[in-house]
This record gives C-alpha cells, structure tokens and sequence, in this order.
C-alpha cells in the first residue's frame, strides 16, 4: 500500500544511517549545506561521498550561498535538487536556473509565521510560481533558517492559491500528523528533520520507520 505523501529526511550526516534510509525508500534524501547549521554536512560527508550515494532525488539544502558555489557542489556532490533556504531573490533564482545543470529541479522555500498579515507575502507564491521554480516548501520561519521542530499554522495554507506542487515543512511529528487532513491543498511531500532525531544530524530510524508506516495506513483526505 502506498502513502500519498512523499518522505524527505532532511539534515542527513552518516552513511549507514543513509542506507537504512534508501532501503525503507525514503522518496527525497536532504543535505544542509549551510555552515551554521548543526547538520551541516560536510562537517560528516565529502561532496564524493555523497556523490556517491545511489538514489534519485538527493537534495542539497542552501542559504543565501553564492550562485556559483551551489553550482560548484551541485555538480560534485551529483544533487538532484536544489532547496533555496534563505531569502533569494528572483533575480538570483532565474540566473540560477540559466547556470544550473537542466535536470536539477529548484525547491523554493516559503518561510511562514503564524500571522499571516506580517509574515506571509501573498504575492510570492504567484512570483515564484514561473518557470524557474519546480517546487515550493513551506517551512516554519526562524532565525536558524528550519530545524527547529516548531509547527506554524497550516491553516494559513487554505488562504492563499499554491500555483505549484509544494513540500510542507517544520515540526511534523506523529502527534500531529493527523492534522494534514485540515489542508485543502495537500502537500506532495512531507519533510521531516529534528522531530525524528536523536540529536542533530543522528536519526531516529525507528521512529522514522514509524511514522512512513502511518502514513500507508492513514487517510488524511
């Protein structure tokens, strides 16, 4: 029985761990490659180790990074996507997109507040919603740029229009889970980080293996 989600483990930094991972068939395999994050992942792996993981949808996760160092990694590291964290403009996005090798997609991240007034740009959505964008991820906003476990409201999502297939990120856990059913526009893809962690970058397999077993045997429409 298939889920109707999509799985991505996010903040991956050991390779036994990895290939756990790829045999319970995790569908996205994320690395953070931002330095001041806990999980960031040459701190763990080389850009040839990675390269070397056999699996279709690894993603290198960046933050506000310079355009030519994501294509640098992108290429040595063999990324299939690249998951923009920070504040990148469209401007950096569509060069981006000239300079990128084709056949990586480009996650834009949304990062969303709980008052949708002062945190949420209705218009980005729209913006980012060209071609230059395969994929959105709502996450919670923090001053760490994710990994922080906190849940914004996904009420917000139902307010506005998601021109895009979308991830939805920040604090998914198995206590709340249920409350996907809540969201008119369902997520292609639920990404999950510290909620499944034993410490950063050191993952709960068990509790992983847990929550995609939910997911086969849960209606969430």
């Amino acid at each position: 029985m298939e889920s109707q989600f999509q799985v991505k483990v996010c903040g991956l930094t050991k390779l036994n761990q990895i290939k756990e991972l790829i045999d319970l068939k995790v569908d996205f395999l994320g690395f953070i490659f931002y330095e001041k994050s806990p999980r960031y992942v040459l701190n763990y792996l080389s850009l040839e180790q990675i390269s070397e993981i056999n699996h279709q949808a690894k993603v290198g996760v960046f933050v506000n990074e310079d355009l030519e160092k994501i294509i640098e990694i992108s290429g040595q590291a063999d990324l299939n996507f690249i998951q923009l964290h920070g504040d990148e403009t469209e401007e950096f996005i569509s060069e981006l997109r000239q300079k990128l090798n084709s056949k990586i997609a480009i996650i834009k991240v949304i990062r969303v507040g709980n008052e949708i007034e002062k945190d949420f740009d209705y218009a980005q959505t729209d913006n980012y919603g060209q071609t230059n964008i395969n994929y959105l991820l709502f996450d919670t906003d923090s001053k760490a740029f994710g990994g922080t476990g906190k849940t914004f409201d996904w009420n917000i999502l139902n307010d506005i229009e998601i021109p895009i297939p979308y991830f939805l990120s920040g604090g998914i856990s198995l206590e709340n889970v249920r409350d996907l059913k809540n969201i008119n526009q369902q997520p292609i893809a639920l990404d999950i980080n510290s909620k499944f962690e034993i410490e950063p970058g050191n993952k709960d397999l068990e509790k992983i293996k847990e929550f995609i077993k939910l997911l086969k045997v849960k209606s969430f429409k």
